[in-house]
């Protein structure tokens, strides 16, 4: 049953019959990796003069089904969601997607979801979708459907929510609730994200005549005005959100300084208070970067629509609020491990306050004129400088006499900081009009090591500042643990290179009126995150087959080691001698641990002992020396943890007669296992073998070959895939095609190893290395670490960067030289840190797109065997 309709619709009476384009409309099948193909049918819509590109995706006959429109992000098209919606279309959805106004295909002006505009393109949508023979309906003219989208499609569902009262249900993504409050927090102007958005769409005059205007008066005069944020008010969910009434589960990122975590919590309260369900899933990553965690989110919002679209009572629609926290970090590579805490109901932002007492008078601090130099917090749109963090270096950077602190003595218990620090600040200053930018930092027991919580501030100002004023300030809010022995240091800053600061220089005197008071959620639990069923379920599928191969065990092996029961490989002191040789060595004493989630490249020159080690690792030969143990289990011929390892090592034979389908059944068949644990959709779909999958073998090419031998070493979904030279006889649009069925193979937490010769594809595919030379293990570690190892960097820049530039970055204290190339300036560091060198940058003013190592893995690789030939 559909929740009570709004009224008052802005929209009544304006639906009028949505007009095709000749000829725009085409039907297409697409990839089938289940029992049924996917059709994509594109055209090309024309609303009220405008032409909006869409695709329709269904599978599975014409029979009745729940329909879901799927939004893009700020500066995408609908392409961008092709995959979700070819999921979704598979899991019983009628799923339309299109290119807002402005982007893609799409005509017209960018209207940042305009409610005359943009919202009522997606009234037009449903009503297209009410008149299709394939969608549900709860009434004429009113089909069953739900929204969906991250960012700017986020918003755009939440719209559609509060203005269409025929949206049953909703899975906004990393989007705002209120837009002038995203872009003016508090009355500052966040000038580079501001920017960031022109840039996206094109630049200025491809947004409406009125927003391009207004954009050009609060970035002249560098704070927001009345009319400006009325006319961003407007186009915001908040604006409609008492009409929002329906099922709303709301993903919002925690690295994310354009839309922060407090505009999914504005969301949350009004949704619920107008009776609809809620839930709140912080995710890992945002708009500045991270772990975005595609699959699981994509997995609950499709459960998410089968509970409120389908009416399945029985579908696990997830906790009420689940944060995605590090579980810790792996002392080998620093791999963060991600989990999941959870529980029943929501707890806002401002649950479980603690006070923190903090110490420090009252202090002086300089505002510059411009703001500037600033200090660094986030920097959004330059995601390419997170490369950095492979060389230990952080980006936030206050200067002295800029900043006042105020600091807490050791925490003596361990605390997690769930929600929005407060606290009461004085502030007098020479102007009468202050801006300040706060942040908590987390501070080592030496109080050298400061870490600043997804590098998140929050500006405030202060008017009326002359005469002095408290002010209370409600800081970013985090999901952060502090752990025994830290202090937490606030910070107000008078700048930031997000942000806008006053024009004219000032003075202000500073002072704390209380405690810190942060906010805690003891009540949460903690679990391991994003882990599918088959990955428990293997386990026990693997004991099973270990019971019936024990009596064909010709020796004895170590017994399990449950330390390493979650580690999906460790070699300790591998060594095989050459057949009828005492003293020579394909492999000597090679040590090495792979982690989940991890792809690993296996690299050396010929003859350095790479197939000899995986050959040992499936368990064909045996080793002279040392053990691997995977998953923890002993490795020898026929060990039973082998049912969890999955291998393309000797190449694949298939019988040419038959389709790719039919060897690849086959060949399950052949293991003796049931056929419903072979997964062969979910290999297929990573594998991406598309309608090729019903031809005989034949007829496919060498790539399609190889794509079918990894389906095939798919098959269970084995969580440790090992490939060697994957890549083989490809060429490169199918190299390119396998790099992206490793990626994706790995991305839900699985493991691939992979042997290749071709090292800038192993630079682009791999997370780690393991480097090999005459048997011997030469290096291994993260791919950035090995390649980041030199003293140059490479800058990049939104434009061409000038001799004269280079010249004067050359002549900068620790700097050896800066030379212009194809790429952008090679600096060469002598005696400089990259924080000093982008601080510098910032100073002058380069618009820097980034920063990072510039060796490549070439040259680490030729370095480490020393010039041998790969």
């Amino acid at each position: 049953m559909k929740l009570p309709k709004p009224r008052g619709r802005v929209l009544a009476g304006a639906v009028a019959a949505l007009a095709v384009l000749a000829g725009a409309g085409t039907w297409t099948a697409v990839a089938s990796d289940g029992t049924a193909a996917v059709h994509r049918e594109d055209r090309l819509m024309a609303v009220d003069g405008v032409r909006i590109d869409t695709s329709y995706f269904t599978a599975g006959g014409r029979r009745r089904r729940p329909a879901v429109l799927l939004g893009h992000g700020f500066g995408g098209s609908k392409d961008d969601v092709r995959a979700q919606a070819q999921k979704l279309a598979r899991d019983g959805y009628a799923v339309l997607t299109w290119s807002a106004r402005g982007f893609g295909k799409s005509t017209g002006k960018i209207g940042l979801n305009d409610p005359d505009h943009e919202v009522k393109d997606v009234s037009k949508l449903i009503d297209w979708l009410a008149k299709r023979p394939e969608v549900r309906l709860d009434k004429a003219g009113d089909p069953r459907v739900g929204v969906s989208g991250s960012s700017y499609g986020g918003a755009i569902s939440l719209l559609a929510a509060g203005y269409d009262r025929r949206v049953d249900a909703i899975a906004p993504q990393i989007t705002y609730w209120n837009l002038a409050d995203a872009l003016f927090p508090d009355g500052v102007f966040k000038k580079l994200w501001a920017g960031i958005f022109i840039n996206d769409g094109g630049g200025c005059d491809h947004f409406e005549a009125q927003l391009c205007s207004m954009y050009n008066r609060v970035a002249e005069a560098g704070k927001p005005d009345a009319a400006a944020r009325k006319m961003l008010a407007v186009r915001s969910p908040e604006a409609v959100g008492d009409r929002i009434k329906v099922p709303s589960l709301l993903v919002q990122g925690q690295t994310d300084s354009l839309f922060p975590l407090g505009q999914a919590d504005a969301a949350a309260k009004q949704i619920r208070a107008n009776g609809a369900p809620v839930s709140v899933d912080w995710i890992a990553g945002g708009h500045d970067g991270g772990d975005r965690e595609t699959s699981r989110i994509d997995g609950r919002i499709t459960s998410w629509f089968n509970r409120y679209l389908k009416g399945d009572k029985g579908a696990d629609t997830g906790p009420v609020f689940r944060v995605t926290r590090t579980g810790g970090v792996d002392s080998t590579d620093g791999a963060a491990q991600l989990r999941g805490a959870s529980s029943d109901t929501y707890p806002g932002l401002a649950s479980g306050r603690h006070p923190v007492a903090l110490t420090g008078g009252e202090q002086t601090v300089a505002g510059p004129a411009g703001g500037a130099p600033p200090a660094i917090s986030a920097v959004p749109g330059v995601g390419a400088l997170a490369r950095l963090s492979g060389l230990g270096v952080g980006l936030s950077l206050d200067f002295p006499g800029q900043y006042a602190q105020f600091e807490s003595a050791p925490l003596t218990t361990a605390r997690t900081i769930t929600g929005a620090p407060t606290a009461e600040i004085r502030v007098k200053s020479t102007s009468d009009d202050a801006v300040l930018f706060g942040k908590v930092y987390d501070v080592a027991p030496d109080g050298k090591q400061q870490v600043l919580p997804h590098q998140l501030v929050a500006p405030v100002r202060v008017t009326g500042a002359k005469a002095g004023r408290t002010v209370r300030l409600t800081l970013p809010a985090v999901d952060h643990k502090v752990e025994a022995g830290h202090r937490l240091r606030l910070v107000l800053a008078s700048t930031d290179l997000g942000y806008a600061s006053p024009a004219a220089p000032a003075t202000y005197t500073v002072s704390l009126k209380g405690p810190l008071t942060v906010p805690t959620v003891p009540a949460l639990k903690t679990a391991a995150a994003g882990i599918s069923w088959w990955v428990w379920g293997l386990p026990a599928l693997a004991a099973l087959i270990a019971a019936g191969l024990l009596v064909t065990r010709r020796r004895a092996v170590p017994a399990p080691d449950p330390v390493l029961a979650v580690v999906p490989l460790r070699i300790t002191g591998l060594t095989k001698k050459y057949a009828g040789s005492a003293d020579r060595y394909a492999v000597r004493d090679l040590s090495f641990q792979v982690e989940k989630g991890q792809v690993l490249g296996l690299l050396g020159p010929n003859g350095a002992g790479k197939t000899t080690t995986l050959r040992m690792l499936m368990g064909l030969i045996t080793p002279d020396g040392g053990e691997i143990r995977v998953f923890g289990h002993a490795i020898a011929p026929g060990a039973p943890v082998l049912s969890r390892v999955g291998a393309f090592v000797e190449g694949a034979g298939f019988l040419p007669h038959l389709s790719g389908r039919a060897n690849l059944e086959l060949y399950w068949q052949a293991t003796g296992r049931p056929s419903e644990d072979s997964h062969l959709a979910e290999a297929l779909e990573i594998a991406g073998l598309g309608g090729a999958l019903e031809r005989a073998v034949r007829t496919y090419s060498q790539g399609m070959r190889q794509r079918l031998a990894i389906a095939q070493a798919m098959l269970g979904l084995p969580d440790l895939l090992i490939l060697d030279e994957p890549t083989n006889g490809l060429d490169p649009p199918q190299i390119r095609e396998m790099r992206d069925v490793m990626i994706r193979y790995a991305g839900e937490g699985r493991t691939v190893i992979v042997s290749s010769h071709l090292l800038a594809e192993v630079e682009q595919t791999c997370t780690h290395l393991v480097v090999m030379d005459q048997g011997r293990l030469l290096q291994a570690g993260p791919v950035a670490e090995i390649t980041g190892s030199g003293d140059s960097l490479l800058v990049t820049s939104a434009d061409e960067i000038p001799e004269a530039l280079a010249e004067k970055v050359a002549a900068l204290p620790g700097i050896g030289s800066a030379v212009r190339t194809d790429d952008g300036l090679l600096v060469r560091l002598d005696g400089a840190t990259p924080t000093a060198l982008i601080t510098e940058l910032v100073r002058l003013d380069v618009p820097l797109t980034g920063v990072g190592p510039h060796r490549r893995l070439e040259d680490a690789f030729l370095t480490l065997i020393g010039g041998t030939s790969a």
